[in-house]
């Protein structure tokens, strides 16, 4: 996709009034809007718990051009803009029903009614031109503050018609961005396991369930998904040759490298930042926890224990790795320090604690934990030890794994009957299902951020 800032002749030709006049708003939207506007206050906290979601508007984009194809192209960029920002959780998307302005007859703030849009209780407010000729397509997209009346920010797009989402979701982000200070999710991927051809195979698809693909053809089990720190290497475990061995692929290439070891190979966590990572492998005998390198390499022994030690999940620094051990007679959570080799005990409420997900923020890790007769997601703040449960009554739930923001988990449960993929936020609200496929779903890896192409 080319994305870039020289316009098409005749989209220029039309908006020529506009660009000049707010050449310069433009501009200082985006290299100081930022700074000037979360100095003055935080549109979002979104280490919030009871986050109060912001009442955004997006009427429909202006139409640049006559046609069927111009107005298809109007509904279809406004809906999928509108359907990205409330996937985050951050947003009240207001019905544009209600909307009082006509909403294709202003583009830029001089001729916006913006009390025609605090009147309906909007607070931030979306306006957009595009333009679609010859299979290109040229947006034009603002965000504005109503109460304010002032343009946050302003972009102009130009790509092939196809890439179409993803200059919506670059888009998305600068909002996010600018609001939060931190970068979104809408680069991301998801790999998880689904049995859909008859064999567990690896998928892997956008961050909202967009374009499922099929990674792995093994035709057999294959299990553990987890995604290097770069995004560039899957590593997983295959019963291609008759026993849980480990792979590590390259995402594009395909090519990659496997442990040869005798025994079980399984649950792989790479360490953040670094071209290594830790798997569960029994060739000693005890199923322990191994330090590897990314071909795969053995580096050391990093659990010593009788019973399974399994699950590793790292800290965003490296230093501490969390797992699950039977060492004290039931599944619990554990922690180590790699510098002091000291090993404390995370979890006591619960006999059965088990898939530990630590958050890219530090604080929190995410676990499974049997609730009577079900299993559910549970949320530990790592210093004080407090428990949030996200999850109750609905199947059972498993599997957790942070968005790279920490905003977000997704999830596999059973309570629509076969496991499906779900994401909720990081306190439990605004659960629902990804995307509808055949057969099961399990086993969700989220990807770290990718930077925007």
């Amino acid at each position: 996709m080319q994305l870039c800032l020289s316009p098409h002749a005749q989209i220029d030709k039309i908006m020529k009034y506009y660009f000049k006049i707010f050449f310069f708003i433009i501009i200082t939207g985006l290299f100081a809007g930022v700074l000037v506007c979360q100095a003055e206050y935080d549109y979002i906290d979104i280490n919030n718990p009871f986050l109060r979601k912001i009442p955004i508007a997006i009427p429909f984009f202006k139409s640049i051009g006559d046609g069927p194809e111009a107005a298809k192209a109007s509904v279809a960029g406004s809906d999928l803009l509108s359907e990205t920002l409330e996937f985050t959780g951050y947003f009240k998307m207001l019905d544009r029903g209600a909307f009082l302005s006509d909403s294709q007859s202003s583009l830029i703030a001089p001729k916006i009614n913006f009390r025609n849009w605090t009147f309906i209780k909007a607070e931030l407010l979306i306006t957009g031109g595009i333009l679609i000729k010859n299979n290109v397509v040229e947006m034009e997209l603002r965000l504005f503050d109503t109460f304010k009346e002032r343009l946050l920010i302003g972009k102009r797009y130009k790509g092939w018609k196809k890439d179409q989402r993803k200059i919506i979701r670059r888009f998305c982000d600068e909002v996010v961005y600018h609001l939060t200070g931190k970068h979104g999710i809408f680069s991301t991927k998801l790999a998880f396991v689904s049995d859909s051809t008859g064999n567990k195979e690896i998928y892997i698809c956008d961050f909202d369930g967009h374009d499922p693909k099929r990674f792995t053809h093994n035709k057999t089990i294959t299990l553990f998904p987890a995604w290097s720190s770069s995004g560039k290497q899957l590593a997983y475990t295959s019963f291609i040759r008759g026993k849980p061995d480990l792979f590590i692929k390259n995402i594009n290439k395909k090519r990659g490298f496997r442990l040869v070891k005798k025994g079980i190979q399984i649950a792989p966590a790479w360490v953040p930042g670094k071209y290594m990572l830790s798997a569960t492998l029994s060739f000693s005998g005890d199923q322990e926890i191994y330090l590897l390198t990314g071909e795969g390499k053995i580096i050391n022994r990093l659990t010593k224990s009788r019973g399974i030690d399994v699950d590793a999940t790292w800290s965003p620094d490296g230093k501490k790795m969390a797992f699950v051990s039977k060492r004290s007679g039931t599944p619990q959570i554990y922690i180590k320090e790699i510098a002091s080799d000291r090993v404390s005990r995370l979890t006591y409420d619960g006999r059965y604690n088990t898939q530990p997900s630590w958050s890219p923020h530090g604080d929190k890790i995410a676990y499974s934990a049997m609730s009577g007769t079900q299993i559910n997601i549970i949320v530990i703040d790592i210093k004080s030890g407090k428990l949030l449960k996200l999850t109750d009554g609905q199947g059972d739930n498993e599997s957790p794994t942070w968005s790279p923001d920490s905003s977000l988990i997704a999830f596999s449960s059973t309570r629509e009957g076969q496991s499906k993929i779900y994401v909720m936020t990081m306190y439990g609200t605004d659960q629902r299902r990804l995307f509808t496929m055949a057969g099961e779903q399990t086993d969700p890896a989220w990807s770290p951020g990718f930077a925007n192409k």
